[in-house]
């Protein structure tokens, strides 16, 4: 025989329930104690100032200290020397300078004005006396003496080039420009060089250096320095 039981009777059937009426009630205990502050007793304290203390407080008086006068300057006795002027000092007497009829006036040869002699750079193309090359003494005219002088230059070139070797290891090429001046006295000075190259460039100087003197050029009849330039080209075969 079962036993019957009265569903009433039944504890568990609202144990879900009280299962989460139980949990609220620890969540609302457990947030009020953390919720939960305590405060210090609050303590009175006279934060106002007496004025009247401050008042009665005595300043005390400060003694101003009057310093002397500094003493007057002594002062300089008044005492004039008179001194006797016993040296007599004879009288300028100043004559008239202008000139009258009876005097006789020297006459005043010519004066020669001595000419300065400047020295005077005057380019190649506009000289008018151009300088001769060695070997070119026979031509005439200022155009066939240039012709002359360049086609002279390049044959002392083309005679004394020689390429430095080490230029040469190294594969340095290219153009050497040389300018040099032909002095008053026919010789060559003031060579100057700008290339690729140190090497290259001593060996330009080289061989401007072994020009011969030449005839100096003029200018109005005097001779004048004579600036030249001229490129030697260092090529490799």
């Amino acid at each position: 025989m079962e036993l019957k039981k009265n569903p009433k009777a039944d504890i568990s059937r609202n144990s879900g329930l009280f299962f989460v009426a139980g949990l609220a009630l620890v969540m609302l205990i457990t947030w009020r104690a953390l919720e939960y502050k305590k405060y210090d007793d609050v303590a009175n304290y006279d934060i106002s100032q007496n004025v009247d203390d401050l008042l009665d407080e005595e300043v005390p008086m400060t003694e101003q200290i009057k310093t002397p006068p500094p003493p007057p300057p002594p002062v300089a006795p008044e005492i004039i020397e008179v001194v006797e002027d016993e040296a007599d000092v004879p009288e300028t007497i100043i004559e008239d300078s202008e000139s009258n009829e009876d005097e006789v006036v020297a006459e005043v040869e010519e004066i020669e004005v001595a000419e300065i002699e400047e020295d005077l750079d005057i380019p190649f193309s506009v000289i008018e006396d151009v300088p001769v090359f060695p070997g070119c003494e026979s031509e005439k005219g200022a155009n066939a003496l240039r012709a002359c002088f360049q086609k002279m230059m390049y044959k002392h070139i083309n005679k004394n080039f020689r390429y430095p070797e080490i230029s040469q290891e190294m594969g340095v090429q290219g153009k050497v420009n040389v300018m040099f001046v032909i002095q008053k006295d026919g010789s060559i000075g003031n060579v100057r060089m700008r290339g690729p190259d140190k090497n290259l460039e001593g060996e330009a100087a080289r061989i401007i250096g072994k020009l011969p003197k030449m005839t100096p050029g003029k200018q109005r009849g005097r001779a004048v320095r004579v600036p030249f330039s001229i490129p030697i080209t260092f090529k490799l075969q």
